[in-house]
């Protein structure tokens, strides 16, 4: 701890003495803390790179499942009719004609005699409306209090697949609605009426029928408007009857098979790009990336590269991503020819295997984009080369922050004893100096009295 007055009784700059003194001792500080900067942007680093790598995994692990290769596009020459894929579906045209639309069965219940009932107006009289669909039958009862919205009301909570709502003719009439919920015979319904209930007629609006399509000249029924299971991996949606045929073809999407490839390009490329900054040298001005020198990270790169170089168990004939147009440039990235990427998507069996065959139980013959997750999930697993590199960094950083606590301490340490001694000195220079003033003014005092 600094003492204000040290310096007093020597006449010493004790401050400036001991700020150099503690100064020299703190000089290889400057040297640590310049290392600790370069681990934590060494550190900083291999987190981009775990990123990037993350990335690369994902991209090339879809491009091993079957999904990647099987997708369709699905084009109709008709608005009106579309289709939607549900599993795997096979390239192929289809001719449809739709005849007829699915339509639910709708009843209008209200007034004898095709009389209808003024608002709020009762029934009159008990009785039993009585609905059945299918092999379900369920009895409303009807009180004589009940108006056309109460029993509509009771209609809906029966829970037969029936909605019931009250509609305003043109006259100001009031008359029950009733429709099944789905569309088709299936769903058609029965109304009986108690004949107690005279306020209430029956008439049907309106049938309930299937959606009838002619297929490549097959007549086909559905009751709804969607064919879900006619065309295996795909249904198609109808909304309007045509006056002829109309086209839907079905073909391989080999837009997203193009999208996915080239996105497993770019994904190398990034990872490719900061491994080559982070590792290089620069002659011109003679400065060196990051991991320049990095063992660990010059190795990650040299593999990632192989793996690009490395055949596939194709039997197709497809076996190098060259084969595809994917060739290494300078540097290491990576071009796509298009041309011959278009080419090479006219076999899609074979660009399959290239990219997704399976190893065999020696880890052999795997395609491209499954050798290459392999390799990624062994560098980002816990015990793999990223984390491992990370640990090593963070433990010599940490040992890093024990030193630079040590020289600190060691010069907090000095300055406290250098003040102490100097505050000794003063001390005894102070009595010194005392003394000295006692013996000249007794000296003064003796040559006065001879």
């Amino acid at each position: 701890m600094a003492i204000s007055s040290a310096g007093i009784g020597s006449g010493l700059d004790v401050a400036k003495i001991v700020e150099q003194m503690v100064t020299a001792e703190k000089a290889p500080l400057k040297k640590l803390e310049v290392r600790a900067e370069g681990i934590q942007t060494q550190i900083s680093t291999y987190g981009e790179i775990k990123s990037l790598t993350s990335k690369l995994g994902d991209i090339v692990s879809k491009l091993t499942r079957d999904s990647a290769w099987n997708s369709v596009e699905i084009k109709s020459s008709n608005s009106t009719i579309t289709g939607t894929m549900t599993g795997i579906a096979a390239p192929g045209v289809y001719n449809i004609h739709v005849t007829q639309l699915a339509q639910a069965q709708t009843t209008v219940v209200g007034g004898a005699a095709g009389t209808a009932l003024t608002k709020d107006e009762t029934m009159g009289a008990a009785g039993n409306l009585t609905l059945k669909m299918g092999d379900v039958e369920k009895t409303v009862a009807i009180t004589s209090s009940d108006t056309l919205t109460k029993i509509a009301s009771k209609v809906n909570e029966a829970g037969m697949g029936i909605q019931a709502s009250v509609v305003t003719d043109v006259d100001g009439k009031e008359r029950l609605m009733m429709r099944s919920k789905e569309t088709g015979t299936d769903k058609q319904f029965d109304v009986t009426i108690d004949p107690a209930l005279t306020k209430l007629g029956q008439t049907n609006t309106q049938e309930a029928k299937n959606a009838t399509v002619s297929l490549n000249g097959v007549e086909l029924e559905s009751s709804t408007n969607t064919f879900a299971s006619t065309i295996p991996g795909m249904s198609f949606t109808v909304s309007e009857k045509t006056a002829t045929a109309a086209t839907l073809t079905v073909k391989a999407d080999t837009e997203a098979m193009k999208k996915n490839i080239q996105e497993f390009v770019d994904a190398y490329n990034g990872l490719n790009d900061l491994l080559s900054q982070s590792t290089q040298y620069t002659e011109e001005t003679k400065t060196a990336g990051v991991l320049q020198g990095d063992s660990a990270t010059v190795s990650l790169q040299n593999s990632l590269r192989m793996l690009t170089q490395s055949i596939s168990g194709s039997p197709e004939g497809l076996t190098r991503l060259a084969d595809i147009g994917i060739q290494m440039q300078q540097g290491g990235k990576l071009s796509v020819d298009g041309s011959k990427l278009d080419k090479g998507l006219t076999n899609l069996e074979a660009i399959k295997g290239l990219f997704a065959n399976k190893a065999d139980s020696l880890g052999q013959g795997g395609g491209i984009a499954v050798n290459f997750k392999d390799f990624t999930d062994k560098l980002l697993s816990f015990d793999g080369t990223l984390n491992t590199k990370t640990d090593s960094l963070e433990r010599t950083l940490k040992s890093n922050s024990t030193e630079q606590d040590k020289v600190n301490k060691r010069a907090d340490t000095l300055e406290e004893r250098l003040y102490q001694q100097y505050s000794a000195l003063d001390g005894r220079m102070a009595s010194l100096n005392a003394l000295n003033a006692y013996v000249s003014q007794m000296v003064t005092t003796w040559n006065k009295a001879k």
